[in-house]
């Protein structure tokens, strides 16, 4: 033990800095890969056997899987995506229309809430009054009446 051990040689900034490099390529690999798994699920273009094929080719030669996919079908990736976005977007749309439908063609208070507190701080009606009728809102039986019935009237 008469040498001195030096540690700044035994790992140098190089080498972290090179196995940092190797590391987030690795990630970066993993990351495609999983991307194109779930690309080959989400295509309906593609028959069972096909899709089963580009599985295994990813699988059991996953560089050159991955590869072979990126320059085949690699431009149609993002239109696919952006397909699937759209269509959730669409569905989603969808959903909220049902839901208003459903309620009865309110979407909520929070149009209502909005109009009274303008109101108070117009000055038009006191605290009072805005919390009186923020209860109302809120117990859905607001100030406005759902399609086809009255007006509703409040007395003094």
């Amino acid at each position: 033990m008469d040498t001195p051990t030096h540690l700044a040689y035994d790992f140098p900034l190089l080498g972290a800095l090179w196995t940092m490099f190797v590391f987030f390529l690795w990630v970066m690999w993993f990351a495609l890969l999983l991307r194109i798994i779930l690309d080959v699920f989400r295509d309906d273009g593609l028959s069972g056997w096909a899709k089963a094929g580009w599985l295994v080719l990813c699988t059991f030669v996953p560089f050159l899987g991955v590869f072979a996919y990126v320059m085949v079908r690699g431009k149609d990736m993002g239109r696919r995506e952006r397909a699937q976005a759209r269509a959730r977007q669409e569905e989603y749309g969808e959903y909220l229309r049902a839901a208003v439908a459903a309620s009865g063609g309110r979407a909520g208070g929070v149009d209502e809430l909005v109009k009274l507190a303008e109101i108070r701080a117009n000055g038009d009606i006191t605290d009072e009054e805005f919390r009186r009728a923020k209860e109302l809102v809120l117990s859905g039986h607001g100030p406005t009446a759902s399609p086809g019935s009255a007006p509703r009237t409040t007395g003094s």
